[in-house]
């Protein structure tokens, strides 16, 4: 199988479903393309993660990140990265209340490759890869992440057209392409 950012993945978008959300409209209704989700994923500037201390407490915090066709690429401080490290399951959300999209997956430590090239030029940084995370100019450091979506929901304004994308069964289409 090819790499997705080689340029020659083969993959298929995630398949679209209805999803059981308080509030929303009962199947059958409308659902959003993929390509709906994935241009706000694209195009997002911060991106709000949620994990989980070793503790149980919540935390939540705004990141930067690179959305690809892996999946969402970020670097974050120590807090984020000790909970992953004990927890990968993560939550994403982006800042918008009304065209919502919420990713649910599970982050990995990611050596910055091709995501470090999509994340500089996404804000005109200078991050470098320094061992599995990243350095900036000024010598800060910080753990690399790469969260692989199980799940990913979205809905516009006053919960219209309610919609869920997830992977196909394992060996039943291609990989996905997010």
């Amino acid at each position: 199988m090819s790499h997705p950012l080689s340029g020659e993945d083969k993959s298929v978008d995630p398949v679209a479903a209805t999803p059981r959300l308080y509030g929303a409209a009962a199947p059958p209704g409308r659902l959003l393309p993929w390509e709906w989700a994935r241009t706000r994923l694209v195009e997002a500037r911060t991106y709000w993660i949620a994990s989980v201390s070793p503790s149980g407490r919540p935390h939540t915090r705004p990141v930067w990140g690179a959305w690809t066709t892996l999946g969402l690429w970020f670097s974050t401080g120590s807090s984020a990265r000790r909970n992953l490290l004990v927890n990968p399951l993560i939550s994403v959300h982006l800042e918008d209340g009304d065209e919502v999209v919420v990713v649910e997956g599970t982050a990995r430590s990611s050596a910055p490759g091709p995501c470090l090239q999509a994340y500089n030029a996404k804000y005109s940084w200078s991050f470098r890869a320094a061992g599995d995370g990243v350095q900036d100019d000024d010598g800060t450091t910080g753990a690399a992440f790469l969260v692989v979506p199980d799940v990913v929901f979205g809905w516009e304004s006053g919960m219209g057209a309610p919609t869920k994308w997830h992977p196909s069964p394992p060996g039943t289409r291609p990989e996905v392409d997010w």
